[in-house]
């Protein structure tokens, strides 16, 4: 039998907090009007019992209400990030950081 849990994949951004980490998830889809292809992203909180880290690819399952802002558990662990990618991505987020504060 199937389950009727909606599953959502991400990549790990944030793993500060104990057995919680923030997911986000990146989506595309064409505007309504214009019909460019338009890039969204939702960041997730998600109960994580198997320790993982930033730059993680993770698939995540909806489930009961764990906390306020907690409604997913992540499943499987699809693909671990290695230290070069890890550092890579904080540089990253450091140069959109200096170009907002440059705005």
């Amino acid at each position: 039998m199937t389950s009727n849990r909606k599953r959502l994949s991400g990549v790990v951004i944030s793993a500060n907090m104990e057995k919680t980490v923030k997911v986000r998830v990146d989506r595309n889809y064409r505007h309504p009007l214009y019909g460019k292809v338009v890039r969204a992203h939702k960041d997730y909180l998600v109960h994580d019992e198997l320790g993982c880290r930033p730059g993680d690819i993770i698939v995540m399952v909806e489930s009961r209400p764990i906390s306020k802002r907690k409604r997913w558990v992540v499943q499987e662990l699809v693909r671990r990030a290695t230290e070069a990618e890890v550092a890579a991505e904080r540089e990253e987020i450091v140069d959109e950081l200096e170009i907002e504060a440059e705005s």
